[in-house]
């Protein structure tokens, strides 16, 4: 008999799976500047005119797609509290500029993509992936994946080769 493992986030509240993978975060709504993971105190923009003690700030949903503005190989297990599967398996990290935003959020790459299948400049999309997981659930991150065209299931023909 084979069992499904509950799937939980590994860092609970900084990206949902509702409706497509999406990084959670605060926007001001004074200024519209976005923070990723949450910012609580208050909006830190020095040009914003709000109010700056955190009622200014609101729960937010960053876009879910961008282009990859640098990227390396992993090949060394980091120190706690980062927990890695064991064995260790190296993998491949990129810091993405956000479509919408224009900011850069670092993730892991999926599995089976490397640094020879990357680009600077590459359109990327959010996805769940496993970054570990225990005897009772796969505990889950945000990773990048090579975007797909609409409606094709393809990766960008500027993107990934696989």
């Amino acid at each position: 008999m084979t069992t499904t493992k509950e799937r939980r986030p590994a860092v609970e509240g900084w990206f949902a799976t509702g409706d497509g993978v999406r990084l959670l975060g605060t926007r001001c709504t004074s200024c519209g500047t976005p923070y990723f993971p949450r910012n609580r105190l208050a909006c830190r923009n020095p040009g914003c005119t709000g109010p700056r003690d955190g009622s200014e700030l609101e729960e937010y949903a960053f876009s879910n797609r961008g282009r990859i503005w640098s990227y390396a190989d992993s090949r060394y297990k980091p120190p706690p509290p980062y927990v890695s599967p064991d064995p260790f398996r190296p993998y491949t990290v990129a810091a993405v500029e956000l479509e919408t935003e224009r900011m850069v959020v670092l993730g892991q790459v999926v599995p089976g993509v490397g640094v020879d299948d990357l680009r600077v400049g590459m359109e990327v999309e959010l996805t769940e992936g496993t970054l570990y997981e225990d005897d009772e659930a796969e505990y889950t991150v945000w990773m990048w994946r090579p975007a797909r065209s609409p409606g094709t299931g393809e990766g960008v023909a500027s993107g990934a080769s696989r």
